[in-house]
């Protein structure tokens, strides 16, 4: 019964991980056979290539922003909407549908909003006496342009918190009703560290899917300007299928993996800090 799993991890999965490891270890350009380099790529990487960090300041810089504003805004319409009020599971579903619209479809709609002249994010800042910016062909506006646009999708997380929300235990907020808790306190105090685990995961997520940014940037800036939005997958990207150095490409997809292993270690680490997990009743009763 395994042996399909089997055959497909091997070939699909072990298989091309494996060849990446040694490609990395090679100058390939597709053309030409693989050449040993030995550990060439990396030292390139670290100390010869001017746009290695630029590239990974990029990529931080949208993690830092978009990973606490998504959570944040997600958490936020996840808790309007468990109030219990009539139409929820409309406004549900419409807060959901745009993150399963595909993200070309999606980066041609932001091109059209984040327009300097006839867009519509500019036209509504206008209306409040705001010149909005040339946002995409600016370059200390270009990142903060596709961070806001990646709040488009916090349908995902949102449904997740949702989740979380409805398995708090409704004895939890009628006993801070009765302790005088005002709506902030039964917040803060009960629905915040009761889903610290949803909080744990959609932030373990969040962080991965940021650092692997690629199709907005693709697709709306191709990089630009001033290589402003070039995003690390976008780089590794550029590297493979177009310079052809498929080697160099190898490389820069396994130090990412050890980037993003590095943050989920570290998230992991402290999360017996602030992450809570209720115990069941019979081990609370051994305790």
């Amino acid at each position: 019964m395994a042996a399909p799993w089997i055959v497909g991890f091997f070939t699909l999965t072990l298989g091309p991980m494996l060849a990446s490891v040694y490609f990395s270890l090679t100058d390939y350009s597709v053309l030409q056979p693989p050449r040993f380099v030995g550990l060439d790529n990396f030292r390139v990487m670290f100390f010869e290539d001017p746009r290695y960090f630029t590239v990974l300041y990029n990529t931080m810089y949208y993690t830092v922003l978009h990973v606490p504003l998504s959570m944040i805004l997600a958490l936020t319409v996840a808790i309007l909407l468990n109030q219990g009020l009539p139409g929820e599971n409309v406004l549900r579903t419409i807060y959901y549908m745009p993150s399963v619209v595909s993200g070309v479809a999606v980066s041609m709609l932001w091109l059209w909003l984040f327009d300097p002249n006839l867009g519509l994010v500019n036209v509504v800042l206008g209306w409040v006496g705001i010149q909005g910016p040339v946002w995409l062909m600016d370059p200390n506006w270009s990142k903060p342009a596709l961070v806001l646009m990646s709040m488009w999708g916090i349908g995902g997380q949102m449904v997740i918190f949702l989740a979380g929300l409805q398995g708090v235990p409704q004895e939890m907020y009628e006993a801070a009703m009765v302790d005088g808790a005002s709506w902030w306190h039964k917040i803060r105090f009960v629905t915040v560290p009761l889903i610290t685990p949803t909080i744990f995961f959609n932030l373990i997520m969040g962080v991965i899917g940021s650092f692997q940014v690629f199709t907005s940037a693709y697709v709306m800036t191709n990089g630009g300007p001033v290589n402003s939005t070039l995003f690390y997958v976008l780089y590794l990207y550029e590297s493979a299928f177009r310079y052809f150095e498929m080697g160099y490409a190898c490389a820069l997809a396994w130090v990412l993996f050890f980037i993003i292993m590095a943050f989920t270690l570290v998230q992991f680490y402290t999360s017996g800090k602030w992450v809570y997990y209720e115990m069941p009743a019979s081990r609370a009763r051994a305790a």
